[in-house]
């Protein structure tokens, strides 16, 4: 099974840049789609950004121009490039992996990382 391992996450102010990376290991069939989820202390889980097997890439209307998603195959990683944060950035942010195009759908993303906290203070 597939493994992933979120690291890059901390404490910056606003305006401020993280990059954040999820190394996989392991194995997923037809892996279609990587994406980031984010979530709030007493919020529900928050879909960020995904990125599939061809190139596309999407993002939340609110993480839209700020944050850039990228895969570097050789190192089976997936990074989240986050610039210009704000505070309501501020979440434990998880990576996740999915044998579809999950988009934004959670439930179609099959493995998932414990999380790497990100703060953002004003």
């Amino acid at each position: 099974q597939l493994q992933l391992v979120e690291s890059g996450g901390g404490s910056v102010q606003a305006g401020g840049s993280l990059r954040l990376s999820c190394a996989a290991s392991g194995y997923m069939y037809n892996r279609r789609c990587m994406g980031w989820f984010r979530q709030a202390l007493g919020k529900e889980r928050e879909w960020v950004a995904s990125f599939y097997d061809d190139g596309r890439a999407f993002y939340v209307d609110s993480a839209e121009g700020r944050f850039t998603i990228a895969q570097d195959n050789a190192k089976d990683t997936l990074y989240l490039e986050m610039n210009s944060l704000k505070p309501e950035d501020t979440g434990l942010f998880y990576c996740a992996a999915g044998a579809g195009h999950c988009h934004s759908v959670a439930r179609c993303y099959s493995a998932w990382g414990q999380g790497t906290q990100v703060t953002v203070s004003s």
